[in-house]
């Protein structure tokens, strides 16, 4: 039966189902805690990229291959807001938005000797009061502190409302999975063998995870990436990021 030609125009849309619910604003949190040779247990990196107190030539954040650098050149990705020192252990924070969804990103470079606040910070924002809706998502770039220090028990007294994780660093399945089934988060991405945490993963990782895609796929991506940044065969990348 056709509806009555006097109904209003939006009324209309509703009845025939040709109005689409408002995609609702998102934000993803990442944690980086920038390379450091003299403070962390990191194989050296050539001196200049390993400086936990230079942002703009760290290996994790301003090298061609770290955050700012990675999401600075995508083409799916806006920088909207840059802040220096927002915290006294941030050196910088970066905001960008996703170009064709509502999807804001929010990043911060840790200095190297703070990477103990990163990730309790980390686990802070995991178990945070702010709706999953809103803050669906939170990341983790750096060295695995965990394999150097306990993580301070009261960041895994909170609960965590279904939020999921990645985490790239070294044997993150090995050393943050424990805490992330304590709290409840629900991992999306994490690794397990030894491995370069570049930004180039999470941003292949990211397109998968807003498209909605399983775990399974968000490890084919990040083994692809990471096999053509590595040259080694998917096969062989695909063993460095854990299982579903």
């Amino acid at each position: 039966m056709r509806p009555p030609a006097f109904l209003p125009t939006v009324l209309l849309l509703v009845l025939t189902g040709w109005v689409c619910a408002e995609e609702a604003p998102r934000t993803v949190r990442v944690f980086v805690a920038l390379a450091d040779n003299k403070s962390q247990g990191i194989i050296p990196v050539p001196a200049k990229i390993g400086n936990g107190d230079d942002a703009s030539n760290n290996l994790y954040w301003g090298c061609t291959e770290g955050l700012r650098s990675v999401f600075g050149r995508s083409a799916q990705w806006r920088l909207v807001s840059t802040v220096s020192n927002p915290a006294p252990a941030v050196l910088e924070r970066r905001i960008y938005e996703h170009r064709s969804t509502k999807l804001t990103l929010i990043a911060d470079a840790y200095r190297g000797t703070r990477i103990r606040e990163a990730i309790t910070d980390f686990f802070a924002a995991l178990t945070s009061e702010q709706p999953a809706a809103e803050l669906p998502l939170v990341a983790y770039i750096g060295h695995d502190g965990l394999m150097d220090f306990a993580l301070p028990e009261a960041a895994t007294t909170g609960r965590s409302p279904g939020r999921q994780a990645i985490v790239l660093c070294c044997r993150s399945e090995e050393y943050f999975g424990p805490a992330l089934a304590k709290i409840g988060a629900r991992p999306a991405l994490l690794t397990t063998q030894l491995m370069y945490p570049g930004a180039f993963i999470l941003q292949t990782a990211l397109e998968g995870w807003r498209r909605g895609e399983s775990r399974g796929q968000l490890r084919e991506r990040a083994a692809a990436s990471y096999a053509a940044n590595q040259k080694i065969s998917v096969k062989a990348a695909r063993g460095v990021f854990s299982a579903p």
